[in-house]
């Protein structure tokens, strides 16, 4: 039995907090949707968590745990519209969510309650109890948008493997259930019998069920980052292995076209046929073409083009390049080996030759250097639930997107920004990076 037993927190304050954690997470997740819609879906969500509240407390004491899976239930509809999530990250969410209800509203009613026993206004409706309920959610909510706003990107959709989803909503049961338990049995080793006490325990269990999700959140973020920046470097280092290997045999090919060229010539001199002349001439046009270069202005960018024109040449793509390579003369070999070895590999296996087109430009226009790749292609572009490409190549799977991901993360070393569009089965590549903020202060 519970001994010097406080007031029950009244429902339309439990309702309000379960609503502003609900907010706080609508606020720092990727929203797939207008914040019109974010808006009213959220207007419509508190005034469902107040007749939810409502309703449970007319019910018999039975009928609790039902009432608090219907607010769960609202919760989820609110996050899951709200912000647009899927059905999986909005239940992950959710489950943040209530657990921060939980905390705030221990909290707030454990400080009133304290506050109560010398003041009973505290505990009323009046202009006190309200003040201290706008000043201490405010306080809690902002402190934890604060610290949950790093933890989820804003950019991208948060995507909790089935494992974690699972592993949540466990400690969100086990939480909610350690923290109530001295409201359903003093008789526990774990409860609490004096009012103020069970107050104590469940702020504590709460704050300890949050800080676990935290935790975990935070640590799947980090390993979610490692295993991209790991990937991204990996293929950044092969990139710049493939530059170092093609400029070698490029030197190579230019010294036996350089060779073969006047040994043509000598012997052209001594044999004279016309059938001899002709062999002569379609053997001098293949050597031309080995030791035909691109020159850019950049060395590596001039052996990066050159060694894609002789693979587009392989496969009868067409390819054509202007580009001023100046223009990169601040940005690493590395950086430059990745942006455009990258860029260049959407080549198409089209089964009309004159559709295999593959464009490049690199200029500058309004202070910015802008690195354009237009390549045909006759396909429905495919894409993952992060709204990146994905690869069309049936061996590499598991590594689709990286493509662009790693241009877009060589862009923003930069300062820039990368943007793609479609137009009439003509795919565009646009990066823009700004001179002086971006590749000169490099």
């Amino acid at each position: 039995m519970i001994t010097n037993a406080l007031p029950d927190i009244p429902r339309s304050y439990t309702a309000i907090c379960e609503w502003a954690a609900c907010v706080v997470y609508i606020a720092v997740l990727f929203r797939r949707v207008p914040p019109r819609r974010s808006v009213v879906v959220s207007a419509i969500g508190l005034a469902a968590l107040i007749a939810v509240q409502y309703f449970d407390g007319s019910m018999p004491i039975w009928f609790w745990i039902v009432g608090m899976l219907l607010a769960f239930g609202c919760m989820y509809l609110t996050i899951l519209f709200g912000a647009g999530t899927g059905k999986r990250e909005g239940l992950y969410i959710t489950a943040r969510a209530f657990v921060l209800a939980e905390l705030v509203a221990s909290l707030h009613w454990q400080i009133v309650a304290f506050i109560g026993t010398h003041d009973a206004q505290a505990t009323s409706y009046g202009v006190q109890a309200i003040v201290m309920l706008i000043v201490i959610y405010a306080l809690c909510f902002g402190l934890a948008w604060l610290v949950e706003r790093g933890n989820f990107s804003q950019t991208a959709p948060t995507l909790p493997t089935a494992s974690a989803a699972t592993a949540t909503v466990a400690i969100t049961i086990v939480t909610f259930a350690m923290s109530n338990l001295s409201f359903i049995s003093t008789n526990t080793p774990f409860s609490g019998s004096m009012g103020q006490e069970i107050f104590y325990i469940r702020t504590l269990v709460d704050f300890c069920g949050f800080a676990i999700l935290y935790a975990q959140q935070e640590q799947a973020r980090r390993i979610e980052a490692s295993a991209e920046i790991a990937s991204i470097n990996a293929q950044l280092e092969s990139q710049h292995q493939e530059y170092l290997q093609s400029k070698e045999n490029i030197e190579s090919l230019s010294r036996l076209a350089h060779d073969l060229k006047h040994q043509i010539a000598a012997l052209r001199a001594e044999v004279d046929p016309e059938h001899a002349a002709a062999g002569f001439e379609q053997l001098e046009k293949s050597v031309q073409r080995y030791s035909a270069q691109q020159h850019t202005g950049n060395p590596v960018l001039d052996v990066i083009l050159t060694t894609k024109e002789r693979t587009c040449a392989d496969r009868g793509i067409s390819f054509t390049a202007v580009a001023d390579g100046s223009l990169l003369s601040n940005m690493s070999s590395m950086d430059i080996a990745s942006l455009f070895g990258n860029a260049i590999e959407a080549t198409s296996k089209l089964a009309d030759p004159e559709q295999r087109l593959i464009k490049l430009a690199l200029f500058e226009q309004n202070s910015f250097t802008v690195v354009r790749i237009e390549n045909y292609y006759d396909s429905r572009l495919k894409k993952d639930a992060e709204g990146n490409l994905r690869t069309t190549k049936r061996d590499d799977q598991h590594r689709h997107g990286f493509g662009v991901k790693s241009i877009r993360h060589i862009a923003q070393q930069y300062g820039g920004e990368v943007t793609i569009r479609t137009n009439d089965h003509w795919f565009v590549l646009t990066v823009l990076l700004p001179r002086q903020t971006g590749l000169m202060a490099m």
